[in-house]
């Protein structure tokens, strides 16, 4: 699948670290360290502009690093890039730790993975069909 991109950041062209990788390590495109305390969030900006063909979506992901060893997160994780947005692609960090994190210029601030997806139709009915699960939701198919 070829996605266009436009990268208008100082950073390499985001690309696949491993054979077997599903998501690329997208880049803070930010001139100056940004500090986010704890609970605070920001919007950092990764120089990149992109389009998908018809049919995909881009998904923006935490890096599980950050996650572990700093409590960094993607706050709406993971985002959406539809197909038609030509915007630039920008990250929503947000800090669940206790400590200051300081992001640095062209740090890895998160994952992108595309993907494809499917459009639906509804169809209103009066009742659904029966399975074995039925309505067990949170934690009904194990201990």
């Amino acid at each position: 699948m070829k996605v266009k991109i436009v990268n208008k950041s100082a950073y390499p062209t985001p690309s696949y670290a491993t054979e077997k990788s599903a998501g690329m390590d997208l880049k803070a495109d930010i001139k100056e360290p940004v500090t986010l305390g704890p609970l605070e969030r920001a919007l950092i900006p990764t120089g990149l502009y992109i389009a998908l063909p018809d049919g995909t979506e881009a998904q923006v992901r935490p890096r599980s690093g950050l996650a572990a060893k700093h409590g960094i997160s993607v706050l709406n994780a993971p985002g959406t890039i539809d197909a038609d947005y030509r915007g630039e692609v920008k990250v929503i960090l947000v800090n669940l730790s206790n400590e200051p994190f300081v992001v640095n210029p062209g740090e890895r601030i998160a994952q992108m993975v595309v993907a494809q997806y499917a459009k639906v139709e509804w169809e209103e009915v009066e009742i659904l069909d029966e399975t074995l699960r039925g309505e067990g939701g949170f934690g009904s198919t194990g201990r």
